[in-house]
């Protein structure tokens, strides 16, 4: 009797979860879009992009005024550099 009321409740939040909260909103549209860095501070460097999100890039070592190819998910606030 508990396999069936726990089985039926996996199933059950299963449905709801894919309801509420769809699996492909996880996956995010990859954005590459050339920018200048604005900032770098001790690595980290800092960039405006198209959405208006200022995006962070780690273990950067490019100076500020750089030009730079980065690629971020779509909404993200995090992004990598692809080219320089």
């Amino acid at each position: 009797m508990g396999f069936i009321f726990g089985g039926a409740f996996v199933v059950a939040a299963l449905v709801l979860s894919t309801i509420v909260f769809p699996f492909w909103n996880l996956i995010r549209e990859d954005v590459y879009e050339e920018v200048t860095i604005l900032n770098n501070d001790q690595g980290t460097c800092y960039v405006e992009t198209k959405d208006m999100i200022p995006k962070k890039i780690q273990k950067c070592d490019l100076q500020t005024g750089d030009k730079a190819t980065i690629k971020f998910g779509k909404g993200l606030a995090w992004a990598t550099i692809v080219q320089t």
